[in-house]
């Protein structure tokens, strides 16, 4: 993997979480009803940054979940999948809220569809809706992002890496060759 370019530094992830919490704050009227749910791994780390950054804002909490997908992928090896158990790491009912998905990157839209059908799988939602960092296209399944850092077009012999300070004592956003 050979190092392109940096997409994202340091302020620029944050001002665009910033935006995206303003966002989800104006589009939801308010925090009353919402929950953030971060997509395991690098979705929960966003998450807790876009609830800070509504809680400076409104001067309110809001529940942050993690989501293990991992047994609702269409695209892992039945190996690879987590074992029977509940999607998430806390008991939390989803039933009539109103759902953010929070992921890193948005690519082909198959972690989307597996986060969706894990949050059914617990509870029936008001709502869902999807805060990506970074969109870069090439879906293979009809998802769009509600709430989006920075949209990059990218051919699909490159890959868009998220650095975050949790994993790689970063934050930053950068592109690679395959």
């Amino acid at each position: 993997m050979e190092f392109k370019a940096e997409i994202m530094d340091e302020a620029s992830v944050k001002r665009s979480l910033v935006r995206i919490a303003h966002e989800i704050i104006e589009k939801n009227k308010g925090t009353d009803n919402i929950a953030l749910f971060g997509i395991k791994k690098h979705g929960v780390p966003l998450a807790r940054m876009i609830a800070e950054n509504i809680e400076k804002i409104e001067n309110k909490s809001i529940f942050v979940g993690e989501l293990d997908i991992r047994a609702f992928r269409d695209d892992l090896a039945e190996a690879q999948k987590a074992p029977d158990a509940s999607p998430l790491n806390t008991i939390f009912d989803v039933t009539g809220k109103d759902i953010i998905l929070v992921d890193d990157v948005l690519f082909t839209g198959r972690s989307v569809r597996a986060a969706i059908e894990a949050i059914f799988s617990i509870g029936r939602p008001s709502s869902i809706q999807l805060a990506i960092l970074v969109d870069r296209g090439h879906r293979e399944l009809p998802f769009r992002a509600d709430f989006v850092g920075k949209n990059v077009p990218t051919s699909t012999s490159e890959l868009i890496k998220v650095h975050l300070p949790e994993f790689d004592n970063a934050l930053c956003v950068k592109l690679y060759q395959k």
